[in-house]
């Protein structure tokens, strides 16, 4: 196993200690478990997308205003009354064709990414807004509740979806030639063009994984809270990002693992519930975020020229 998995597994057993020690009546409970896993599947699933992105040598910078539109697309009254299966549908086409929105502007019309997806960002929030009409739209579909606020196995459904994409995501870019070349174009997008890849193409294609990911936290998302909004995925393009840095992803592109990944967004989920049961405000949670998040780009920075060094 890589030392920086085993140092990022390290890291969360800590955590997990002092959720313990501050609060061992429930914090490893059943109950408390399932909370985290529910909360952080949503953003677990953007953070695939993401991460596929960012080692492609991008960034996204809309997944959290995709993940409104396609919230409240999927349960406007029209949308409902077709029942649950095109619900999802529907939300997972919107995901995909708002990230390949990106991916075109981004590949074809040589758009920098930071600015595609920021003017996707202001958008795709914007449009959720008018379509909603700035109201919260309750789900009335009693079949798609039970569905994905079951359980299966005794185990969620929402954490059962977590899984399936994280797995799917880790065959698709390690034992895939999509994946291989996901690699080559982040690590030398000019290198990867020589050698055949259809750089602009396969670059549309990452955004629009991305943008079905955020399709499918919509759907999680709405299960969750039982409504659509254009509030939904606030902030979730932060978080995400921050997982996949955490997990070891270079944001230079080239380098990264979904397993990584899943770790960083453990850990983060695991810092919100020690601080949520200890009664610690927001405020104080986006500043110990913050540190760390600068402390794994540090960590990046370190390792990178450690590699150089030895290199030479």
């Amino acid at each position: 196993m890589d030392i920086r998995l085993m140092i990022l597994i390290g890291v969360l057993a800590a955590l997990c200690a002092v959720g313990y020690i501050l609060s061992p009546e429930t914090f490893l409970g059943e109950s408390n478990i399932s909370i985290m896993l529910r909360l952080a599947a949503a953003i677990g699933v953007v953070s695939v997308g993401m991460t596929f992105v960012i080692i492609s040598g991008g960034i996204d910078l809309s997944v959290g205003s995709m993940v409104a539109l396609a919230s409240v697309w999927m349960t406007t009254l029209a949308t409902q009354e077709y029942g649950p299966f095109v619900m999802v549908i529907c939300a997972l086409v919107v995901g995909l064709g708002a990230g390949l929105i990106n991916g075109v502007l981004i590949a074809y019309g040589k758009i920098v990414p930071f600015i595609a997806t920021l003017a996707m960002y202001a958008s795709a929030r914007g449009l959720a807004e008018r379509l909603s009409g700035r109201q919260t739209q309750t789900v009335s579909e009693q079949a798609y509740l039970d569905f994905f606020r079951g359980d299966f196995l005794g185990i969620p459904a929402l954490i059962w979806m977590l899984a399936i994409v994280y797995a799917v995501g880790w065959v698709l870019l390690n034992r895939t030639t999509f994946g291989r070349r996901t690699f080559a174009v982040g690590g030398n997008a000019e290198a990867a063009r020589l050698a055949g890849i259809n750089v602009k193409l396969h670059t549309a294609l990452v955004y629009g994984i991305a943008g079905l990911c955020c399709g499918i936290a919509a759907v999680m998302v709405v299960a969750r809270t039982t409504s659509g909004s254009s509030t939904n995925g606030m902030f979730y393009e932060l978080d995400a990002i921050a997982a996949v840095v955490i997990g070891g992803t270079l944001l230079s592109g080239g380098r990264g693992t979904l397993i990584g990944t899943l770790i960083g967004g453990l850990i983060f989920t695991v810092v919100n519930s020690i601080f949520t049961q200890n009664n610690l405000d927001t405020a104080t949670q986006n500043i110990a975020k913050g540190v760390i998040i600068v402390a794994a780009v540090l960590l990046q920075t370190a390792s990178a020229r450690t590699r150089k060094t030895a290199k030479t």
